[in-house]
Order: C-alpha cells, then structure tokens, then sequence
C-alpha cells in the first residue's frame, strides 16, 4: 500500500508541478496581522484566502508542510498530521489523521481547525468536502524547484502571519546551500550516480525538472539521467548500460533496499556493484521539498565524497 501511495504521490508531482504563481501571494502587512486585523493570502490554486487573525489551531496533510510549519516556529500550533510524518519529533504526538491523499474528514470537521494545509495532488474531492463543511483549505503547489520550495516556504509564513520568519528560513536555506556548492565545484571529476526510489520489478528514479535534480547537482553529482524529465519508470537493461558509478536508494518500504539492488541478476558488471558503492539514504530526508533540502544536499555529498568533509 506505502508502495501505492509513494508512487502515486511522484506521479502527481510530475503532472502538477511546475506550475508557477505562488510567488504572487497577497498579503497585508505583518503588523495587520499583530493587531488582529484581517488579511488575504492567495493559495496555490489561485484561490484568496481570507482570514481574521493568525490561526491559532492548524492541521497539516502533507509531511513536507508540516516540517515547513515547526521550522517557521508554530508548531505549536498543529493539531493534526498524517500518518506519514515523523519529523520533527514531536509531530509523533500529535493526532494523525489519514494519509496526503486519502484523509478523515469527518474528523478533521471535529477537531474545527482554523486552517488546513492541503496539497496539489490527490484528495481533490476530500477538499472539497471540506470547504462544503466550512473549513478554511490553504493548498499548497507541489514544487518542481528549489525556488519552488521557497516560495511554498513564504506562502506557509504568509498564512500563519509570520513574514519574517519565512524570509529568514529560505535565506538560511539558502547559505547553506551556497556553502555546500563552494565545496563540490572544486570537484574536479564529477561521480555518475543512479539514484533508485522505486524498487524491481516496476523500477523508478528521477531526472530533470525535480528539485531533487538540482539538489543533486549541488552536491556535486552527475545524474545519469538527468537527459530525462520528471520522475519516471527505467528497465534493468539502461541501467545496465548506463552504467553508474554510484547507487543511491531512498526505498523505505522493502528489507534491505541496497542489499536487493546488489543481490539483482545482470548487475554484476555495473560498477557501483563492483566497487560496493551502493547506499541506502534517508528517504524523509532526499524525497522531501521542506526545510531539510540543504541537508539532503549536504548528506548526498558526503556519501559520495566523503573525502571532502573529512578535511575539515
């Protein structure tokens, strides 16, 4: 079923993402919203907001906004998760309340949130009962970007009245990216790496116009398919024949993802095979587009150029 999900949820990436505007938010000045004056802010559909005050009681169904809300500094404020968030991890404490693309409704209506933060893929008719209900939906673009990220960064802030906070989290974010990519630019051949984050018989990873492409890239790393967009399904055999240096799994939901990949008929000829260079990251980390990415970036690096970081 966690197979079904994770999927589902690259695939409505690909189709959705890549939709600009989120940028375009419409807010009133941060001091309206100290002095509780009502303010609007438009969603990722394009749709305004408008609320009253700063909410107070907030429910998340998307792990990636959630971690976004805690690292803004009110998550004291979510009352309600998914079954899938895990961090930070005080978020095991809080009520789960469905999955990101199938959640329970009638009980959301019960817990009478101030804001829900939804997200451009599935649960499309669960929204709507929602709003029908009287709920306020803030839904949140999926993004294709790292710029994407920011803006989903600033839009959060917006709606939960704390500007400034957003503003200081992307420029942090920002720093550290910076000072990853000073390091790997001094790197002067560049390791071929597969990254894997469906496993056989159906095989998936991902190529350009992801914001993990450009994560990988600032740490220093060539994707062997980066010449493909999206996420996408691959055969055995282009793997074979493309030949990586590195391969990187971030399945989470099989025994032994690695071991599997090294155990495959037919890979014995690749060379991460050969050279034992075959590592199992943390998918929470690598698939997220929250707060964490200059620390997926950071982890990509030194599990494939641990040399680098050992310098210092």
């Amino acid at each position: 079923m966690k197979r079904i999900w994770f999927l589902a949820v690259f695939l409505l990436i690909a189709v959705l993402a890549g939709c600009g505007g989120k940028e375009d938010a419409a807010t009133k000045d941060a001091e309206d919203k100290k002095s509780g004056q009502s303010y609007t802010v438009v969603d990722g559909r394009g749709v305004e907001i408008e609320f009253e005050k700063a909410p107070e009681k907030v429910i998340s169904l998307q792990p990636s906004n959630t971690e976004i809300l805690f690292a803004l500094g009110v998550g004291d404020k979510v009352i309600g998760v998914t079954e899938y968030d895990n961090w930070p991890e005080k978020v095991k404490d809080i009520e789960k309340v469905g999955s990101p693309t199938s959640f329970n409704v009638e009980r959301i209506v019960e817990l009478n949130p101030d804001v829900i933060f939804a997200y451009t893929m599935g649960g499309e008719e669960q929204v709507k009962q929602l709003e029908e209900a009287g709920l306020k939906v803030f839904v949140i673009q999926s993004p294709s970007s790292v710029e994407d990220v920011y803006k989903d960064i600033n839009q959060i802030a917006q709606a939960m009245g704390v500007e400034d906070k957003g503003k200081e989290l992307v420029e942090n974010i920002k720093g550290q990216l910076a000072a990853l990519k000073e390091k790997t630019d001094k790197i002067i051949q560049k390791k071929r790496v597969y990254f894997e984050i469906a496993p056989a018989p159906d095989i998936w990873t991902m190529g350009s116009g992801t914001f993990q492409q450009e994560l990988i890239e600032t740490a220093g790393v060539e994707n062997i398919y980066a010449d493909q967009k999206g996420w996408f399904s691959v055969t055995e055999e282009d793997i074979i024949n493309r030949n990586p240096e590195v391969i990187i799994t971030t399945v989470n939901y099989v025994d032994n993802p690695a071991g599997e990949i090294k155990s495959r008929q037919g890979w014995e000829s690749i060379k991460a095979i050969k050279d034992g260079a075959v590592y199992e990251l943390q998918a929470d980390l690598l698939d997220r587009p929250g707060p964490r990415i200059a620390e997926a970036a950071e982890l990509l690096a030194k599990t494939i150029y641990p040399e680098i970081f050992e310098k210092q």
